[in-house]
Order: C-alpha cells, then structure tokens, then sequence
C-alpha cells in the first residue's frame, strides 16, 4: 500500500497547475514531432531541455527538475503516439517504432478507413500507457529496494550490461555500434578527474576544464543533424495524404482489436524493460505475434486493423517500461531515455535506487503526470486528428529556421558560452555524417552519459578490493552482469557467422 500512498503525493505534485501546463505542452509538442517524419522522439527531446531549462529557473531546484522532467516524459511518450499518423496518412513513418504500423495502417487509410486506424492507435496507445504505468506503480519501490543492496562492483557490472545491450541492438552494423559507444565514453573522459583533479585531454583549452557538456552534444547530434540532412538532402514531405472521412472505430473495429491491444500492451511492456531493446523491437515483436495468432494471416499487411492496434499499444507501453530501469537502477534502455538521464543529471538529480529516497517528488510526481498526460493524449488524438494531419504538410523552410534557433537560443541560454555554440554546429555536421554512414547516435550519447559514472563505480570497487579485479567476478551479481553482458554482445554475432556459413555451403 505504500506505493498507493506515493502515487496519491504525486498526484498532489502533478495536479499543481505549472505541472499540468507542463504535461499538456510537453504531449502536446510530442505528437508533432511524431508526426513530423525525420524529428523523432530523441531530437524533439534533446531540442527542449534547453527550453524547460529556461522556463523553470523561477522555480526551486527540486520543483525546476520534476517540472521539467514531466515536460520532457510528455513529449517522449506524446511522439509515441504521434508517429503513427504519417505512417497510416502518408506511409512515412514518423519515427523508426511507426515502421510497422505503416504496413496495415497506410492500406487501411488507402481503403478509406484511416480515421478507424487512427483512433485504434490512440485508443491502443492509451491502454498500453496505462497498463505500463501501472506495473511501473508497483515495481518501481521492490526494484529500487533491490538495487540499494548494489555495491560498485554490481553497479559498474550493471552499466557495462546497459552499453552492451543499446550496441547490440542500435543500428545495422553492431561494429559501428560498438564504435560509437567506445568514442562516447572517451568523450566523457575529457575535463578534471573528480578523484585525482589532474586535468585529462583538455590540451590548455580553459572550456575543456568542465568536459562536453552533454546537453550540447545532443542538440547538435540529434536536432541540428536532422536540420542539415533535410537541407543537403532536400528532402520533402512527399506523397497525398489520406482523406479522413469517419474518425470512430465501428463496434467490429474494437473488438478485431481488444485481444491484439492487450497483447501488444504486455509484450510491448516486457520488452520495453529490456536495455537496449526498445519499442522498435516491441512493435515488431507484436505485430509478428498477431500474425501468428491470427485466423486469417493472409490479411496482414492488407489492412489487418490487428496490425495497428497491436504494434502502436507494443511501442507504448515500451516507452513506459524503459521508465523502470531509468529510474529504479539509473540504466537508459534507449537513446531518448539517456537523454531524460542526462536531463535528470543537470539538475543534480542522480536516477538510481536512492532516486525514490532523495527525490520522492521527482520521481512519484513523474509517474503520476504520465497518467494525466496519457489521458490527455488520449483527448487531443481523437477530436484533432485532422488538425495533426495538417502538420505533416509544414513545409521544410518555415520549419527548419525554427529548430535551429530553438537549438542555438536554448544552449545559449543555459551554457552563456560562444564555445559550446561551436561545440554545437560541430556536433550537428558529425551527426548528419554519421548517421548518413550508418553509425547510430544513441550509444554515443549512451557512453558519454554512462562513462564517467562506471569510471567511478570502478575506482570504487578496486579501491575497496587494494586493485583486484577479481572483485567484479567474485560477486555473484556482478559476475551474471558481465555474463548476460557478453553474451547480449556473442550471440548475435555467432548467429551472423553461422548464417554467413550456411550461405557459403549452400553455394558450394
């Protein structure tokens, strides 16, 4: 009962009117970028922390972090939702979890039934939302209590698992993963040493002393990297959108799409647990097992409304089971929930098991505002979704001009340094580069994040141990980490080989 008494507290933080305002801009924003192909989720999020730093700098330190914090959870979770209207309207996912909705969604709308699609998405996302936020309700305190029992070898065990798990799943090439996550974590090493205080990688430059301020790094990768791959690509937003004629689902509708909503909802969460796996995996985990289940399988990406209902409830409730592992053990399943990680760390509030203990106002009013912002996701989706429509039609050169001001005004605004300005066009042409080569942004992010604190789990550890290494082995926690780690890291790669083998054999 404990956790209802929480929960009943954060509701008292998230019904204070500047949190409701946050919550009702924070998804309001967040199904735009949705529906804006190429924003996604980890840009529009990276673009606002800037902005919510700005806006909360009346508040105290405590209430500036929960209302920002709520304001940035509504856009993560409000692009969920977002993603699905271009890919049913346009055939253009809006984000890469919206791929598979694209299948049977844009079918259904060139058959005249995008309306029915489109409010089963939001009906399924609603549902999945609350079924995440639930069981993240009730787990959250039992994992926290787990995780205090952790020392630094089973936290730097734990973090290694977490960049093991995000390289092995992000992008196409686990190499280049690998990369980028090797290249994050140099970066994180450069500025003072917070043990020794010896200035390491800075080469005499006096705004290399505080390091990569993380907030700069992933405006410009993300935000601006979209913004110089639209200009030199020039992409447009190309295609007819689909006429929405009659927006409620018909009683058929509903009940084709109970039992797959259901399903989507616990798999989708299950899977949104796991670091690294994230809702791309859990919409086509979903979607695959529907087709299976399915009497007449033959439907499917022919406009199966099983196939939207089930892939959109998965991504949503993933977005909500990544919430545990951020919060509970200060693990970022996915690229935008290192980002909320970063977000959390810039105003000094440490994601952990000592988070639900030290910030029980940050932690208890986010979760309770996830519940009024799905509500209010769930009232803005269905009357608007003909206003939502009209946003994919926005042209590139009104909408470009404003990212990049929100981008170079916001890091201004909270960094008051022309070097951090550099930093940014820097990092935006990298990230353009390469996530044009294939070399996935999210575990560089991840590294640069997650660096500084497995090198200082570490120290702790081998100081503890008089410079053993056997310390991370000896302890059987630590020692299944590492285990789970290499194995989230050899299996694919053995499974690649043997693929690779059998091709060789068949040709032979």
């Amino acid at each position: 009962m404990d956790a209802l008494h929480y929960l009943l507290n954060g509701f008292a933080t998230a019904f204070e009117w500047h949190n409701l305002l946050f919550a009702f801009v924070g998804v309001l924003i967040g199904t735009a970028v949705g529906v804006l192909p190429g924003i996604g989720p980890m840009s529009g999020v990276a673009l606002l922390i800037p902005v919510t730093a700005t806006l909360t700098s009346g508040l105290g330190p405590e209430a500036a972090a929960t209302s920002s914090i709520i304001l940035l959870a509504g856009v993560y979770y409000g692009a969920m939702y977002g993603g699905s209207t271009t890919s049913i309207l346009l055939n253009t996912p809006g984000e890469s979890s919206s791929v598979v909705t694209a299948l049977d969604g844009y079918q259904m709308a060139k058959q005249g039934r995008a309306g029915a699609a489109l409010s089963i998405s939001a009906i399924g996302s609603f549902f999945a939302g609350v079924v995440a936020l639930v069981a993240l309700v009730f787990l959250a305190q039992p994992l926290s209590d787990v995780a205090l029992k952790f020392g630094p070898a089973e936290y730097f065990s734990l973090m290694i698992l977490g960049l093991c798990a995000v390289s092995g799943l992000a992008g196409k090439s686990m190499t280049k993963a690998m990369m980028m996550t090797i290249f994050g974590l140099m970066l994180g090493t450069i500025g003072i040493d917070n043990v020794s205080g010896v200035a390491r990688f800075t080469y005499d430059v006096p705004e290399l002393y505080q390091g990569f301020e993380f907030l700069t790094v992933a405006v410009g990768l993300f935000a601006l990297g979209e913004v110089f791959k639209s200009i030199l690509e020039r992409e447009k937003n190309g295609g007819d959108v689909a006429k929405i004629h009659r927006v409620l689902p018909t009683k058929q509708d509903l009940k084709d799409s109970a039992a797959p909503i259901a399903r989507g909802s616990l798999l989708g969460f299950f899977i949104g647990i796991l670091p690294g796996a994230g809702a791309t995996l859990a919409s086509f985990f979903s979607y695959i097992t529907e087709k299976k289940l399915s009497k007449n399988p033959d439907q499917f990406g022919k406009g199966a409304i099983a196939g939207v209902a089930a892939p959109e409830s998965a991504n949503n409730a993933a977005s909500g089971g990544a919430m545990i592992p951020l919060l509970t053990l200060g693990i970022p399943g996915s690229g935008t929930t290192a980002i909320l990680m970063g977000a959390l760390i810039m105003y000094n509030v440490q994601p952990g098991p000592l988070l639900f203990d030290e910030h029980p106002q940050v932690a208890w009013g986010l979760i309770a505002s996830m519940f009024i912002g799905n509500l209010m996701l769930l009232l803005l989706n269905m009357p608007l979704v003909k206003v939502f429509a009209k946003i994919i039609q926005t042209p590139p050169k009104y909408l470009l001009p404003i990212i990049v001001a929100i981008s170079v005004f916001g890091v201004y605004a909270v960094q008051a340094s022309t070097f951090d300005l550099l930093l940014l066009m820097v990092c935006g042409v990298a990230g353009y580069f390469l996530a044009k080569n294939d070399f996935p942004l999210a575990p560089l992010v991840l590294g640069l994040v997650l660096g500084p604190m497995i090198e200082n789990n570490m120290r702790r550890a081998l100081t503890g141990s008089n410079g053993d290494f056997m310390v991370f082995l000896d302890k059987p926690v630590s020692l299944a980490f590492l285990i789970i780690a290499v194995l989230w890291i050899s299996i694919p790669l053995l499974l690649k080989l043997r693929g690779k083998k059998v091709l060789v054999n068949e040709e032979g």
